[in-house]
């Protein structure tokens, strides 16, 4: 039987690999062994599902309470701008779903900008740049 002390976990996926690499560099500056997977299929893919969760930050399974104490300091999650929940998803818009799919299918491509954020909790669609300002 495997380690307890020695188990690699996911601890998150992330949508965009600048979040994961914000994350990854954080726990590197303070020591905390970690990995990156996934991070070339969300610039091919960048719709998270099932089959492309996002880019998976792994982490040791004995390290689980330090690094959410670490990432908990800063918040490099986006919430909804209108209730402030992070339970958001990154999705096409309802207008643009046929064409951008069929698109996506004859063409291999599909273009991250065109891409907009929904609150689970709220159901509020927004392009995700009302947090940077």
């Amino acid at each position: 039987m495997e380690d307890q002390q020695e188990k690699i976990i996911v601890f998150k996926a992330y949508d965009t690999v600048m979040q994961a690499n914000l994350a990854k560099t954080k726990l590197d500056a303070y020591g905390i062994p970690c990995f990156l997977t996934d991070e070339n299929f969300v610039g091919l893919y960048p719709i998270r599902n099932e089959v492309f969760p996002g880019v998976r930050l792994h982490i040791f399974e004995r390290d689980f309470d330090l690094v959410t104490e670490t990432l908990a300091e800063t918040s490099l999650e986006r919430s909804c701008p209108y209730c402030q929940s992070v339970n958001i998803n990154r999705e096409l818009t309802d207008e643009d779903k046929p064409m951008k799919v069929l698109a996506a299918l004859s063409s291999g491509i599909l273009f991250p900008n065109q891409m907009v954020f929904k609150c689970l909790d709220c159901l509020r669609e927004f392009d995700g740049w009302e947090n940077d300002r």
